[in-house]
This record gives structure tokens, sequence and C-alpha cells, in this order.
């Protein structure tokens, strides 16, 4: 399986120490080089170093002579991923910026977000609940609706809180 992911969901899944959960749940992940760079930015929100993981390959975004004109809206990092994973013909793209979702989608690539990642997690047995690791995200400051993160941790089998 053939899975990238951008910028976000690498801090919210760092915002509860959990990257490494990418990595239980899909096993060999990609990002490009323009991620590493943005995590390697900082913010409020510390990413560890990306580089230290053996699951994560690092790939150079592809020379794209006439990119779609939506994906000129978005960032660098989002514009590269999905170009990437398009190049790669990607299973599956982890991103979260609603924006970012909408123009993947419409390029025809497949996506989850992280509150899908903690999803797939949790299914797998690799996270005790799926409702602590979003409360966790949320107090660290990522934004979540509420009644997504409802919605999900009833189809994993967690009642309502």
């Amino acid at each position: 399986m053939t899975v990238f992911t951008n910028t976000g969901p690498l801090i919210a899944l760092a915002s509860i120490d959990s990257v490494e959960l990418l990595q239980k749940v899909f096993g060999e992940v990609r990002v490009t080089s323009s991620v590493i760079d943005e995590c390697d930015a900082g913010g409020p929100i510390v990413v560890p170093n990306l580089r230290s993981y053996e699951w994560l390959t690092v790939v150079e975004p592809p020379q794209v002579k006439d990119a779609h004109p939506s994906l000129l809206e978005l960032d660098r990092g989002e514009r590269d991923t999905i170009e990437a994973a398009r190049a790669a013909e990607a299973d599956l793209v982890i991103i979260d910026e609603r924006l970012g979702r909408q123009v993947a989608e419409r390029l025809g690539l497949t996506i989850v977000g992280s509150l899908g990642v903690l999803a797939k997690a949790k299914a797998a047995g690799f996270l005790p609940s799926f409702r602590d690791a979003a409360a966790r995200m949320v107090r660290a400051g990522i934004r979540f609706h509420p009644d997504l993160i409802d919605r999900i941790a009833t189809r994993v089998g967690e009642a309502s809180a």
C-alpha cells in the first residue's frame, strides 16, 4: 500500500506523541521533502525528527509542468504531497486541511485525516481509546468539529461522551 501524509496529520499525531501510529497502521509512509521542511520549521507543537524514522520515506516532489489549477490554492506541502501521491498512484493520502482534502478528492485520490488514522489504529488494537486520543489532540490545540469526533467514535464502538 502506498501512503503519503501531509504536515497537518504529523503535527496532530506529534501532539499526542503518537507519530508511530502511522507505521503501525500503514507500514511504510511517504512524505515529501517540503513536508519535512514544514515540520522542521517548528511551531507550538514539536514534531520529532522525521528523518530518523526508518519507515518514513522522504521523496522529492515531481516536477510538474502544468499543475492542476486547484493545486495553486494550496500551500507548498499540500501541493507537493498531492502531486507526489498522484505521480506514485498512491492508495491513500493523509491530509486534514479542508481545502487540501477537497482538491485531493477532486483529483481522484483517496484521503483520510488524523481522526481516520486514530480510528484505524483503534480498530487494529493499537490505540486503547479513539475518543481519549482525539480529546488529547484537541487539548493540544488541534481543531476538529466535536460532531465529527462523536460520529467516528460511535463508528469505532465508543459511546458518546
